[in-house]
């Protein structure tokens, strides 16, 4: 049965089909398999072509038709010979024959004369019968065709075939010859319809049992699934997918017992463990660190047809610190290597880059005990705790070395003094090009713990707020600047900088303009530092430190041989972060730029063959593509619009700052009146000279507030145009 529904089920033959939510349609056939009893099929939807693989058992339970024509018997008709030798068959058989003309029975003469022919040629599977005993006529000659001719038989399958004509002998016989064939011909046709019918009830109820064995095994097959993963977890096969893939790696992490390598500029990542909030809404784990250099993102992905994927995406740095990873263990390989520099007359800086609530406070920081946190336990303490050790050793106790500590703000391109009640402090540059932060308190500590005390002073009144990842998140680049004096002149800076968390423009720009604000000086001060780390690297001529205030008060860090710099990318590996820790690692990517596939790993080898692209990612790119360049014209719209506001809000609180200076002449002039014999035309001199200077001064003042104010309308407008187009997750 199956054998002759594999022959029936043809290439573009179109059948109906049952969809899983029960809707019947009509599709076409593009292949069938007759060793796996299916057939794949396509249809359209839309503008969209779609297929499945469909049993057999399906396609009868749809088609019961396909079934009764598999179950006829072969008709005359095509055991045949093709229509196309039939001449040349005909030509071969060709014969000349006498038969007999009737002297009755006119059913005879059609018979005889062209109707011979046309019924041979018809192929009819009855035939009248025409006597042999009646004396031949020598004037009548017929050409016939030996044709196949099949008699009525009890078996309809039988078929004979003959080139003479034999029939009864009396031709009044013929009316009740064909009754007796048309009423054996009635039921064999009715016993034949009955036998096929019975064969369809019967493979009708084979392919239900069928059926219900394979639900029955798909079933089980799902409840063993589940006992291996917790299915009630949203988005349990992507989960599924990344722990049998994880099952392949063979991981070499880092460890203690590694040894430091030294490297001008050091770019490693951290990645920590789900936090309370992503283990209650049972996030997956979507970040691998499988060696102590490589990190794998498994991207969650999804075809036009819903069938899910994983896009592993590797990236190598110089180090990679799992979820396990202690603050003790990412500072022996990223900040303590710099500490021994300052000694030796160098400048080095360590940051901490990441997403909001990744955890780079609490790797710069300390631990957090609920609200509280260790500072002990931080790289800010473990860098101090250093800086002493080697203070206290022979080789630099005779250098004279005296400790200061700084902490300083950056928030929304202003500096503020976070040892000193926040007082608000200028940049400027010196006489020799140097930048200086004027105000700036250096405290001076003689322990470790004098800098704890520093740290917990300055980190309780930094800048913080409300994003979208963490109700409490630290809005400000935050420093610590460990400074050694030798007899008041700079011997060695330490600078560790907790940045601020990045985000992308489209998620700021539905926010009130303080917010907006907050995340365009944000980015653009991570962007010039990214510049700056790549200009050290390369050994650039030109260093653009002054494309925001932290490069710019950093900038002797980013000059002169002695320089060093380590970056820390904080990762976070819920499912929801994932489009975050992907900027965050290309990011950290594009300040070193290390190849994640380079030579002489064994772990590179395997990533090379079992991370390649899957799928439809260069589909998925061209769409990214897409929504971006919708996005981009009004992207730099609002950017060139925040940076504008930055530049006029200075240059009117400069202004207003000036006008300020000038008051105490108003005082004096005041103080003039008082007395009882002053000056009138003195007076009157004076006030006239304040007023014509004063008015200049004022109508500049409002025509900075003016181009202020158009500036904030132009990025008012930019921010709505970005909402609307914002590309919804």
């Amino acid at each position: 049965m199956e054998q002759l529904l594999a022959s029936r089920l043809v290439n573009g033959l179109v059948i109906k089909i049952m969809r899983s939510n029960g809707v019947v349609h009509g599709a076409t056939v593009s292949s069938v398999d007759p060793q796996r009893l299916s057939v794949h099929v396509e249809w359209n939807e839309g503008s969209l072509c779609k297929g499945k693989e469909v049993s057999f058992m399906d396609v009868v339970m749809v088609n019961p038709e396909l079934l009764e024509a598999a179950n006829d018997p072969p008709s005359v008709k095509e055991n045949l010979p093709p229509q196309g030798n039939m001449a040349s068959q005909d030509q071969k058989r060709k014969t000349i024959s006498r038969i007999p003309a009737p002297r009755e029975a006119p059913v005879q003469n059609a018979v005889v004369e062209n109707g011979a022919q046309t019924a041979l040629r018809g192929r009819s599977t009855r035939m009248t019968a025409i006597p042999e005993s009646l004396p031949p006529d020598p004037d009548m000659e017929v050409e016939t065709s030996a044709q196949p001719v099949v008699q009525s038989q009890p078996n309809p399958g039988v078929r004979t075939r003959s080139s003479k004509v034999s029939g009864a002998s009396d031709p009044r016989v013929l009316p009740r010859m064909n009754e007796s064939a048309d009423d054996s011909s009635t039921s064999n046709a009715r016993s034949s319809q009955a036998r096929r019918k019975s064969n369809i009830v019967k493979e009708m109820e084979k392919m239900k049992s069928k059926r219900e064995e394979k639900r029955a095994q798909n079933s089980q097959a799902r409840s063993k699934r589940g006992q291996d993963y917790d299915t009630s977890a949203p988005n349990w096969e992507f989960g599924k997918m990344i722990k049998e893939f994880r099952a392949t790696l063979e991981c070499q992490r880092l460890s203690m017992n590694d040894q430091a390598e030294e490297h001008r500029i050091c770019v490693c990542v951290r990645k920590r463990p789900l936090n309370r909030q992503e283990a209650t809404k049972k996030e997956i784990d979507i970040v691998s660190v499988p060696s102590k250099s490589l990190v794998l993102v498994h991207e969650p992905k999804q075809k036009v047809d819903l069938t899910k994927y994983l896009e592993n995406q590797a990236f190598r740095f110089d180090y990679a610190f799992d979820e396990s990873a202690t603050n003790d263990m990412v500072y022996r390989f990223t900040a303590r290597p710099l500490v021994q520099s300052i000694f030796e007359g160098g400048k080095a800086t360590c940051f901490a880059y990441g997403q909001t609530g990744s955890g780079k406070t609490h790797t710069m920081g300390g631990d957090f005990l609920g609200k509280s946190q260790n500072v002990t336990k931080g790289v800010y303490a473990f860098a101090s705790q250093d800086v002493f050790l080697l203070l206290s050793q022979q080789r630099y106790k005779d250098l004279d070395l005296e400790v200061f500590v700084t902490f300083f703000e950056i928030y929304n391109g202003k500096v503020f003094d976070l040892l000193n009640k926040k007082a608000k402090l200028r940049v400027l540059e010196d006489a020799k090009q140097e930048v200086q932060v004027v105000g700036l308190v250096e405290k001076e500590v003689l322990c470790a713990e004098d800098v704890f005390k520093m740290i917990e002073i300055g980190s309780a009144c930094r800048t913080s707020g409300q994003t979208f990842a963490n109700s409490n998140s630290s809005r400000s680049h935050a420093c610590l600047q460990i400074i050694l004096r030798r007899r008041g002149r700079l011997h060695g800076k330490f600078s560790l900088v907790d940045l601020a968390g990045n985000e992308r423009g489209a998620d700021t720009a539905s926010a009130d303009r303080t917010t907006r604000m907050e995340g365009a000086e944000i980015n653009r001060s991570l962007l010039a530092l990214k510049e700056c780390i790549r200009a050290l690297g390369q050994n650039k001529a030109h260093t653009p430190f002054r494309e925001s205030k932290l490069t710019q008060i950093l900038r002797d860090s980013f000059i002169g041989e002695n320089s060093r710099t380590c970056m820390i990318a904080m990762l976070s590996p819920g499912f929801t972060s994932c489009e975050y820790t992907l900027n965050t690692l290309r990011y950290a990517d594009r300040v070193k730029e290390l190849s994640p596939h380079a030579t002489g790993s064994a772990d590179n080898q395997q990533m090379e063959t079992e991370s390649g692209s899957s799928p439809g990612a260069p589909e998925d790119q061209d769409n990214v593509s897409l929504k971006d360049e919708e996005l981009s014209s009004h992207m730099n719209s609002f950017q060139a619009a925040m940076s504008r506001i930055g530049e006029l809000e200075e240059k009117v609180v400069e202004e207003l700052r000036d006008l300020v200076q000038k008051g105490p002449e108003w005082s004096d002039l005041l103080e003039m009146t008082e007395k009882p014999d002053y000056d009138m035309e003195k007076f009157v001199t004076r006030a006239d000279h304040l007023l014509q200077e004063n008015s200049r001064v004022l109508i500049t003042l409002s025509e900075s507030l003016g181009f202020l104010r158009g500036a904030m309308t132009t990025e008012e407008r930019a921010s709505r145009e970005i909402s609307k187009r914002k590309p919804r997750p």
